[in-house]
């Protein structure tokens, strides 16, 4: 099987190099075509070696998790860099069967119905809520942070994201009601009502992240302008001037886009705008990775605008802005593990060492995703009313103030 797993990194590197010490202490050096960075792996059991030639998306992840695939001389950025910029400038198979298999594998996704989103959400945000406040910002944004200027803190950053999707929501009117959607720890829909006057509802899937929104709306004191409920959906029934969601449609899946956006419709009154964040893709459709789908997003697809766009079509509302986001996520993910990192002890000691290494590997492959892969962070603003947004753009930035 070693013969197997050699011919695949034989063919894999194509940029950079690598160089692999095997399970015997013997290693080889991979070298590619095209200039790049250099990293170095070591596996220690010939069992992970069988598992990576075999299922190399998954078992990569799974035997790094039980410390049996280390960087070698080098931080795990590193040679994550080295991986997926190869993965992303390679495939070993043609284009055109890989596209069939992307295709197949998208339609075999299972279905995001009530009760799996309920597990899905469980999984990922139902974890002590300490590990959350260990590495994100004071206010508990789980998104990307929007970075106006160079010198900007994480915490600054996050305040900048609220604002510009506040201004996208042309919030002039004080008592608007905003639905959030997805609406995590409670963070943004607390700044609408706030610093916006707005009446929100916030629903979510997490009873973790319920509690602790309902008890930050209580220390607040705007229980009367914001409630949060442990709602899908599609099952709410009211209608709102405004609709907002942030880094909630990657859980939706491919088979409910047409029921999301059909959903925001018949929630928005006549006028209504809703503004919708999210990651995507700029290299058209694929598949989530089978490590990431596994241990870490359950039912979770981050899409190409290629799908959405053919998707909101069909429905009837005007896609009144666009705006993609390219490396503010990888800057926002590169401030989480560096809190990570500082809080490792403490993580370790809400968990053990198989989840930190777990945890780490998740942010850290993250950030390359948006570094050297085609990922990207996408805000749609949505109206069934081509007269419900001012004519021009400038709005967005001289209304940020609040």
């Amino acid at each position: 099987m070693r013969r197997v797993l050699d011919i695949l990194l034989r063919n894999f590197i194509q940029t950079g190099i690598l160089t692999v010490t095997f399970s015997d202490g013997s290693s080889r050096r991979y070298i590619g075509q095209n200039p790049g960075d250099e990293a170095a792996l070591e596996i220690t059991t010939l069992k992970a070696e069988h598992a990576i030639a075999l299922n190399p998306a998954l078992s990569f992840g799974e035997e790094y998790m039980n410390g049996h695939v280390l960087p070698k001389n080098c931080s795990l950025r590193t040679l994550l860099h080295v991986l997926m910029q190869n993965l992303q400038n390679h495939t070993l198979v043609s284009n055109e069967i890989g596209a069939h298999l992307r295709q197949l594998m998208r339609l075999m996704q299972p279905l995001n119905s009530l009760r799996r989103s309920r597990r899905n959400v469980a999984h990922h945000y139902d974890l002590d809520g300490r590990l959350y406040s260990l590495f994100l910002d004071r206010d508990l944004q789980y998104s990307c942070a929007y970075f106006e200027r160079e010198d900007m803190t994480l915490e600054e950053a996050q305040e900048a994201k609220k604002r510009h999707i506040a201004a996208k929501l042309c919030l002039e009117r004080p008592g608007l009601e905003v639905l959030d959607i997805g609406c995590g720890w409670g963070g943004m829909a607390l700044t609408l009502a706030r610093d916006y006057g707005a009446r929100v509802t916030g629903i979510t899937l997490s009873v973790e992240q319920l509690s602790v929104a309902r008890q930050r709306a209580e220390a607040a004191g705007l229980e009367d302008r914001v409630h949060f409920e442990l709602m899908d959906y599609r099952t709410c029934k009211r209608h709102f001037d405004r609709i907002v969601s942030v880094g909630m449609f990657e859980h939706v899946g491919l088979k409910y886009y047409e029921t999301f956006f059909l959903d925001i419709k018949r929630c928005l009154k006549p006028d209504g705008i809703a503004l919708i964040h999210s990651i995507g893709r700029m290299d058209g459709p694929a598949t989530t990775n089978p490590w990431i789908a596994k241990y870490i997003f359950p039912g979770g697809y981050s899409p190409a605008l290629s799908e959405v766009f053919a998707v909101v079509e069909k429905t009837g509302l005007w896609v009144t802005d666009c705006e993609i986001l390219r490396l503010h996520y990888a800057r926002t993910i590169e401030e989480w593990y560096r809190r990570f990192s500082q809080n490792r002890e403490k993580i370790r000691a809400l968990y053990d060492d198989r989840f930190v290494r777990m945890f780490e590997l998740y942010l850290l492959a993250s950030e390359q995703a948006f570094r050297v892969q085609g990922h990207m962070n996408f805000q749609i603003q949505l109206t069934p009313d081509i007269n419900a947004v001012p004519f021009t753009r400038d709005y967005m930035f001289s209304r940020k103030g609040g």
